[in-house]
């Protein structure tokens, strides 16, 4: 089994850009944006549970080829989105009358997205490799269905975790802007 603090790295490693992303789009387009995010990620993170069952993500490690394409492509996909989010005016769209904040994006495009973020991260393929066979026990049956068992309950764990943080990013998002424009 990994060491501690390997672990604890591998971690945040693969938890921080996802956990951007939802806070992102819960502070930029409200509470369903950020929970609609949150099913995205975390749909990812099956595809990753399912990839590791399957034995996909050995690929990844084995390869370095194969690593450095999804890598790419996943800061690729990273640097598309936030250069969409910089050059994207606010428009004017029915029900949007606040001109300082972005139009609503839809809700299909938001759930891609986190998916994309998710999937196309490599780190979070590496850390199932690692981390899930080492509670594999042979004598309770085939690996891939613990693996995928295992890997259910750790989206389950982590869509709880990203859900608080969508809709806690709502809560400071308000408190910010209640600060900052003095109102109550």
């Amino acid at each position: 089994m990994p060491e501690p603090h390997t672990l604890g790295l591998f971690l945040l490693a693969a938890g921080a850009l996802v956990l951007i992303y939802i806070l992102t789009q819960s502070v930029s387009q409200g509470r369903a944006a950020g929970v609609v995010s949150a099913l995205g990620v975390e749909t990812g993170t099956l595809v990753h549970v399912t990839s590791a069952a399957i034995g996909l993500s050995s690929l990844l490690a084995t390869s370095a080829l194969a690593f450095d394409i999804v890598e790419y492509l996943g800061a690729a996909y990273l640097v598309y989105l936030g250069v969409r989010t910089i050059l994207t005016r606010p428009a004017e769209t029915p029900g949007h009358t606040d001109p300082g904040t972005p139009a609503p994006r839809p809700t299909a495009r938001i759930f891609r997205d986190g998916l994309l973020v998710n999937v196309l991260n490599p780190t979070v393929a590496l850390f199932f490799l690692a981390l899930l066979p080492q509670f594999v026990d042979p004598a309770q049956g085939p690996a891939a269905t613990q693996i995928l068992v295992f890997g259910a309950i750790m989206a389950a764990m982590g869509l709880t975790v990203d859900l608080a943080m969508a809709l806690g990013g709502v809560y400071l998002a308000m408190g910010a802007a209640t600060a900052l424009t003095g109102r109550r």
